[in-house]
């Protein structure tokens, strides 16, 4: 019964096809928030799937509503071994993005799990059922080994994470008192590199928006009317044009940040990203002048364009349109207050004659930017960790480029927050073929056997530095 029994025991769980078979059966439902239909698919997976392996554990489940109506439910998994041991938040979500059956290429599917090579095909195998499944069997393999954790954990699974989390902030404050933890300790994201273990401190923020041009209802015969009339389509490039430049740097210069902070500089020279071959590859004239490529999306704010239509794209009639839209996101970086930005770009559109775009929310609520300093005494401890279990030191970023609703653990419940991802960037999340590798999830189990067996013996002091 040592920690190196316990990793032995992990790999073997992994080996045999133990943890494929439940992250198969897992994948298999249909917990697509963004489509209302799937709806009860949560509540089957909370019910029938995860409390049962909670169960199984000696934890006590209860699913609770989401403060939104329409959100699907937040199940509360709570395992109390001793009040004056440390206790754990963790936290994962149970809902997908749109499976998009239709998109994926032949052989393979979103709800039928299969394996080519290190690749498992699936959707959520990356995110994020393969992730919190990952962390899930690590404490059971805990359990078996040493027959208890030594720590308390206290398990919120969501599954609104794909339509931003809402009513996540409310409930973490509505339940703040029963939440009360030492540290959160989560997973989901990618990996700086597939072969580099991961650490990350919080995320960067996430706001979409909706700019828009309507001049008159319908389009006209552009034979008749061109040059006559003024064409939506032309002035939102021209608008976006002035925004951003065709470099991707950001002109509007109230929307960045004033600096990056020397301890997240000095943290990240280590943190270069390194694609895989079957990766994109890195743009090196793209972006903000001057940035390594980790401080462009680890450490600064940027303004993409998702999606830009006028007139009818899949069938171009000779009309000349009367609307135009995009929508745009801006990713943001602790210490920028995003409820400026729609002030910003309105006086800039103003200042630049574009009174005619109307600037909307494309979502409802957005999520926060967060930090935690990479000195704290629990990084420090999960990255000796880490290194103990994988002989490497893990990569430690002050935060991932993409968005987490790490606000309502940092933030709402005060809590020093530690990610640790069992994906990489070419993972195909939030598109067809999303995939999940099976040798980071065979890592990332034996990396949280060995961080769950350490809390269990160090964790008590650790916490009271905290």
């Amino acid at each position: 019964m040592t920690r190196e029994t316990a990793i032995s025991r992990a790999t073997r769980h992994f080996d045999e096809g133990n943890f494929i078979e439940d992250l198969a059966r897992r994948v298999a439902i249909r917990t697509e928030s963004q489509i209302p239909e799937s709806r009860p698919y949560m509540d089957v997976y909370l019910k029938d799937e995860i409390t049962p392996a909670f169960d199984r554990m000696g934890f006590k489940t209860e699913i609770l509503p989401n403060p939104v109506e329409g959100v699907g439910p937040i199940l509360l998994a709570e395992r109390i071994e001793d009040a004056s041991l440390p206790t754990v938040l963790m936290y994962g979500h149970g809902d997908v993005i749109r499976g998009l059956e239709d998109q994926w290429r032949s052989g393979i599917g979103p709800w039928q799990l299969k394996q080519e090579g290190d690749k498992y095909y699936g959707r959520g195998t990356a995110d994020n059922k393969g992730q919190h499944s990952v962390n899930m069997a690590a404490m059971q393999t805990v359990l078996d080994e040493r027959g208890k954790l030594g720590f308390n954990v206290k398990f919120m699974l969501e599954t609104g994470e794909e339509l931003s989390s809402p009513g996540l902030k409310d409930f973490c404050e509505k339940h703040k008192a029963r939440l009360r933890a030492d540290v959160l300790i989560a997973s989901d994201g990618p990996r700086l590199a597939a072969k580099k273990p991961t650490l990350y401190l919080g995320s960067r923020g996430c706001m979409n928006l909706n700019f828009t041009v309507e001049l008159r209802d319908g389009g006209h015969h552009s034979g008749n009317w061109g040059g006559l009339l003024a064409n939506p389509g032309v002035i939102l490039a021209h608008a976006l044009a002035s925004i951003v430049t065709r470099e991707g740097k950001v002109l509007v210069r109230d929307l960045l940040p004033k600096n990056i902070p020397g301890s997240v500089i000095n943290a990240l020279k280590n943190c270069t990203p390194t694609p895989e071959p079957d990766e994109p590859q890195i743009d090196p004239w793209w972006g903000e002048p001057g940035l390594s490529a980790a401080e462009k999306v680890y450490a600064w704010n940027t303004f993409e364009i998702l999606a830009f239509r006028t007139g009818n794209p899949d069938n171009p009639v000779n009309a000349i349109p009367g609307k135009a839209t995009a929508t745009v996101q801006i990713r943001f970086v602790a210490g920028t207050d995003a409820n400026t930005f729609i002030p910003i770009l309105r006086k800039h559109l103003d200042d630049h004659g574009y009174q005619c775009i109307e600037i909307s929310m494309a979502r409802k609520s957005f999520m926060q930017a967060t930090r935690l300093d990479p000195d704290n005494a629990w990084v420090r401890w999960a990255a000796e960790s880490i290194r103990r279990t994988t002989g490497n030191a893990p990569a430690v970023l002050p935060n991932i480029g993409g968005s987490l609703p790490n606000d309502c653990f940092a933030e709402t419940l005060g809590l020093p927050t530690l990610w640790v991802p069992h994906s990489y960037a070419g993972c195909s999340q939030h598109a067809p073929n999303e995939h999940a590798l099976g040798s980071v999830l065979r890592e990332g189990l034996q990396m949280m056997t060995g961080l769950f067996w350490d809390l269990g013996e160090q964790g008590l002091p650790l916490a009271k530095k905290s």
